[in-house]
């Protein structure tokens, strides 16, 4: 089962609960924004199915944007872009061996026409950004908080 919510415009994915801290960055830019979200712990491999159903049915429901989060072989955001033509940002975990290096390079290494952006190991408050500006594309208001934010940026 999902945990859907209505009028969510950014979905986001993880394969574990161990990827709750990133989630955490994500989710706390996109509230200061006010921009509605959903999240689900789906995985690549041990539910491969409710993953892609998930993905291909998201965009009839008004989601708008796709976070993958994952990290070892972080097959999730792919798995995500193969079934649904949203934008998909993954970003890698940093968890595992690794460091995310694993992942990040997985994420990264997309075949042509199935594209996945990728943000930093980690770096779910960039995930959550693109996220705003790509929804910003048809949202004047959340263009003009873009903006707002963007200036604050001058005085750090």
């Amino acid at each position: 089962m999902f945990q859907l919510k209505e009028n969510a415009l950014v979905g986001i994915v993880t394969g574990s609960v161990s990827d709750q801290p990133i989630v955490d960055k994500v989710t706390t830019v996109l509230d200061e924004f006010g921009v509605i979200w959903e999240y689900n712990i789906l995985s690549a491999h041990r539910t491969p199915n409710k993953t892609a159903k998930y993905a291909s049915e998201a965009e009839s429901r008004g989601v708008q944007v796709l976070i993958g989060i994952a990290g070892l072989a972080a097959a999730l955001p792919g798995v995500l872009a193969a079934h649904s033509i949203l934008p998909v940002i993954g970003v890698p975990g940093d968890l595992g061996p690794l460091a995310g290096i694993d992942a990040l390079h997985s994420i990264v290494q997309m075949p042509p026409g199935i594209p996945v952006a990728t943000v930093g190991i980690g770096n779910g408050k960039n995930a959550a950004y693109l996220a705003l500006h790509i929804l910003s594309l048809s949202n004047p208001d959340l263009q003009a908080k873009l903006r707002d934010y963007r200036l604050s940026l001058k005085d750090i």
